[in-house]
């Protein structure tokens, strides 16, 4: 007869649970499951009958003191079943698979809102119109008419598995599959709820309430959490994702937390000067042009840009300058312009940095300003 110590590779004081980790890994390797070659079936019993002497402290303890104890092949050989069980279906030897509840979690639900700028820069309240699963108010989610309840399943006796012995050369192998009878619930519903058809939820059109905060921009989710669907059975709801979209303004533009604009004044107010109210997304704010002003130049009003999505104050707004060059003149106009040129002595024109237009130079100016 071999020794046990050595069948298992463990020394002769190897602890119990030493023992245990051995003989499940020398287990996983030879059942006839996983490897059906004869050799491996009759190392499988001498493994098996090792561990059922090294793991009981009594047999253990006669074995050392050099008495024997069963059989690799006797009745008493099987003894440790239990563990071949735990080691390949996951319990020990009584232990049985849980029942599943029908209570899950709903899904989450997408929707798309659309915002104006002015939202982007304040925040905003949105009352959304949201088409998901609800909990049914006939049943409150048990699933079954009013009056009645779930039966224990009389197939698998509640357990949701059905427990099947096979015989083998090495003893009887037990397996577990779910309850065809109850889908693995444990129970069955005799008198589904006729309003959700034994769902314990229904599908129905609700309003959802948001405060959107200020910063947000397109393609941002806002997550708002337990306000998606309704799960089976009245399981708890699943989270609802706020995907944004920012429309186009006619004026104003935005970088980062600043609002971008361009001023268009006549070349009188370029020159001399001027101060004129500009309408701002929160109002109207003064702005001074000094005299001498050019096309490109960009203009500043601190704060009146957006809040950012997290912290505090808000952004700047900022103006571009774009001269109006008047293109008819009457007699007398051109006149002036004429006197005017001769006494400012203006330089000729000349060549400068080439500039993409205007717009390219506003852009720049915005950038680096």
């Amino acid at each position: 007869m071999a020794d046990h110590y050595e069948v298992l590779g463990v020394e002769r004081d190897a602890s119990p649970e030493d023992i245990k980790k051995a003989y499940r890994r020398l287990a996983r390797q030879l059942h006839p499951d996983v490897n059906p070659s004869p050799e491996a079936a009759e190392q499988f019993k001498l493994v098996t009958h090792a561990y059922d002497v090294l793991s009981d402290a009594d047999q253990r303890r006669a074995y050392d003191m050099g008495g024997e104890t069963g059989s690799p092949f006797g009745g008493a050989g099987f003894g440790g079943f239990s563990d071949i069980f735990d080691t390949f279906f996951g319990g020990g030897g009584g232990s049985r698979a849980r029942a599943r509840s029908r209570r899950e979690r709903g899904q989450d639900a997408l929707v798309r809102v659309t915002l104006d700028l002015a939202d982007v820069v304040f925040g905003a309240h949105r009352d959304l119109e949201v088409d998901t699963a609800v909990l049914c108010e006939t049943c409150q989610g048990s699933c079954c008419q009013p009056g009645t309840a779930p039966v224990t399943c009389d197939i698998c006796h509640g357990t949701g598995h059905i427990q099947r012995t096979v015989r083998s050369l090495i003893g009887n192998v037990v397996t577990q599959q779910p309850c065809a009878s109850c889908q693995g619930y444990g129970t069955t519903i005799p008198y589904p709820c006729a309003t959700c058809q034994g769902q314990g939820r229904v599908r129905s059109r609700r309003t959802v309430s948001v405060d959107i905060p200020a910063g947000v921009e397109t393609g941002l989710r806002l997550q708002l959490p337990g306000s998606g669907e309704v799960g089976p059975a009245g399981g708890p709801n699943g989270d609802l994702y706020l995907e944004v979209t920012v429309a186009p303004h006619d004026i104003f533009s935005r970088d980062g937390d600043d609002l971008l604009a361009t001023l268009e004044i006549s070349m009188p107010d370029a020159v001399l000067g001027t101060t004129t109210l500009i309408d701002a997304l929160d109002g109207p704010v003064e702005l001074e042009l000094r005299a001498g002003v050019q096309s490109g130049d960009v203009l500043t009003i601190k704060g009146r840009g957006v809040s950012p999505l997290r912290g505090s104050g808000r952004g700047d707004l900022r103006i571009g300058v774009h001269v109006l060059t008047p293109s008819r003149l009457d007699a007398k106009e051109r006149a002036l312009i004429e006197e005017f040129a001769r006494k400012s002595k203006a330089p000729e024109p000349q060549l400068a940095q080439f500039h993409q237009g205007l717009f390219a130079r506003l852009r720049d100016r915005f950038r680096n300003g």
